[in-house]
């Protein structure tokens, strides 16, 4: 297993980091241990969950994730483990989260209200990476990273990071940072795939001229680049079939994700793996893994036996043949999800 810095900070982590979004919801918490302890025995060091999880966002189960998460860790040797959580973003902008009563915001209240809540459902005194879940453009980026930089001066807190941040946003909280001689974000985790490279068309460069790290999720696609959606397919139990049932903002999101081009430039995908001999999803995994802006890349499982495909990409070079067969379908099934 490769380690590579998270942005300029000293933290070294693992180049793949296990997601535990759907612990609590799809996966129960026996699954989770045993999924983690796969994962932690790889070599894999670097977790990600967020105080809005599990999945899809439920007042009825929100906060569960980080309850498995901090149980599991309570077990291991905590210095051995990165972990990362997230504080929710506003809640009156495009999504409204279970959390305090849906009345959240990126202001001193909500931030220190939300870090001491996860520090206690982990059951740890600090968290390694503490993310913003989406950015809150109405909230001033100077009363947000201020309120973080305490707490890393307060010792809860290790780096910061943000997450499906803009270009706008992460500058403007870097000169804000800059100003006020606080902590800046080290990292920025942001949708990155085979179907989904936007990141790239100005993202990229922010991380490589500023010293940010992406650390990207939803390598799969949303689970769509395993194939497990084809020919109109709505397997039992996957994510975008429940969301579709569910309806509203759910369906709408499952629909950018599983659409005609998204699935036409799948089976491409597919067909280039088999070509090369290997899994789709390790495939999908080691090309995220193999750009210069990129730290580790966040993975999702809900069973068990997903993990494997994940691992077998951990040490893998894609060839320079199949990084530009990979880029001429992207250049020919151009933004699948728009």
């Amino acid at each position: 297993m490769q380690h590579r810095r998270l942005g300029k900070s000293a933290i070294y982590v693992s180049d793949i980091c296990m997601g535990t979004m759907t612990f609590g919801s799809q996966t129960d918490e026996p699954t989770a241990f045993r999924i983690l302890d796969q994962c932690l025995d790889a070599g894999i060091n670097f977790f990600d969950t967020a105080e809005g999880y599990p999945v899809p966002p439920d007042a009825k189960w929100v906060g569960r994730t980080e309850e498995f998460v901090g149980r599991w860790m309570k077990t291991k040797d905590r210095d051995a483990i990165i972990m990362a959580t997230k504080v929710s973003g506003p809640s009156h902008t495009w999504f409204k989260s279970p959390k305090r009563a849906g009345m959240t915001t990126l202001d001193r209240h909500n931030i220190t209200k939300a870090v001491e809540d996860s520090l206690r459902r982990l059951q740890t005194d600090y968290i390694d990476l503490y993310q913003t879940h989406w950015p809150d453009h109405g909230t001033p980026y100077e009363e947000t990273m201020e309120t973080l930089d305490e707490l890393i001066r307060a010792g809860k807190v290790r780096i910061l990071g943000c997450s499906n941040e803009t270009s706008w946003g992460l500058m403007k909280s870097i000169q804000a940072s800059e100003r006020l001689g606080a902590a800046r974000y080290q990292t920025i985790q942001n949708n990155f795939s085979m179907n989904n490279r936007r990141f790239e068309d100005e993202l990229a460069q922010v991380c490589r001229e500023e010293g940010v790290s992406l650390i990207p999720y939803s390598p799969l696609a949303g689970g769509v680049l395993s194939g497990k959606y084809q020919k109109g397919a709505t397997p039992e139990g996957a994510r975008f079939s429940r969301y579709l049932s569910i309806g509203g903002r759910q369906a709408d999101m499952a629909k950018r994700f599983v659409n005609e081009k998204a699935l036409a430039s799948t089976e491409r995908y597919m067909a280039l793996a088999d070509q090369a001999g290997m899994d789709i999803v390790t495939m999908a995994t080691a090309w995220s893994k193999q750009h210069d802006f990129v730290a580790s890349t966040i993975v999702g499982v809900t069973t068990e036996e997903q993990v494997p495909a994940i691992l077998a990409a951990a040490d893998l070079v894609l060839p320079d043949d199949l990084m530009k067969a990979i880029y001429k379908v992207s250049r020919e099934i151009m933004y699948p999800m728009g």
